[in-house]
């Protein structure tokens, strides 16, 4: 077990926000599908799993966001793959629609009480808890669901000796210009969450990775 937890946190000091990746080495199928398995087996809040992943590997697009991109001005270039994260919107999360009722029809199976019930806590939820009650607050609420598989795709990489960027720097409108008019964006029902770069890096940190210490992070409440 000591062998196991040392190998997670060496592979958490391995991880840096890398600028640039060797355009001579490219990451396998097999790598690159088993990171996308652990995005795609992230938990989701009720289960919804608000998101989809493009990877977008097409060369001519990728200059085409570069323009917009200016947090992956060297990563989009060079990275051997570049993911763009989307959260779906308000509709697609609203009570009777037809998403909602694929994921508890289709892909959990449920029952039609098991349903019913989940979708009335659901109810209560968005209205009583969270104040989900108008279309930017759930989709800021989508949106942050997408950062569970965001974060577990770039930490299973790492463990795999793999690189990655995460990237907010970005104009979201422009970028989604882009996709829709590509036919690749549905801006109905999806928007802009995240990016994210993968590949190898060029070049190490000249500096160790730091943060702040685990007494000024953490506050136990006993």
């Amino acid at each position: 077990m000591k062998e196991r937890k040392d190998e997670i946190l060496k592979a958490y000091q391995f991880r840096q926000a890398t600028k640039e990746f060797r355009l001579d080495k490219k990451i396998s199928d097999e790598d690159f599908e088993f990171i996308l398995e652990t995005g795609r087996l992230s938990p989701s809040s009720f289960g919804w799993e608000p998101w989809q992943f493009l990877v977008v590997q097409n060369v001519e697009l990728r200059e085409k966001l570069k323009e917009f991109t200016w947090g992956a001005q060297r990563q989009l270039p060079s990275s051997s793959h570049f993911v763009i994260i989307l959260a779906r919107k308000a509709k697609e999360m609203e009570l009777g629609s037809d998403y909602l009722k694929y994921i508890s029809r289709d892909v959990a199976n449920l029952p039609k009480d098991i349903e019913n019930m989940r979708l009335d806590f659901f109810s209560k939820f968005k209205e009583n808890d969270f104040d989900l009650t108008d279309d930017r607050k759930v989709f800021d609420w989508t949106s942050k669901q997408t950062y569970l598989p965001f974060a577990n795709m770039m930490t299973a990489a790492a463990q795999i000796g793999i690189d990655s960027c995460p990237i907010e720097g970005f104009n979201t409108k422009k970028i989604e210009e882009i996709l829709t008019k590509e036919n690749i964006l549905d801006n109905k029902k999806f928007g802009l969450a995240a990016m994210v770069a993968f590949g190898y890096r060029k070049a190490s940190l000249d500096r160790e990775k730091t943060r702040r210490p685990l007494d000024d992070v953490v506050k136990w409440i006993k």
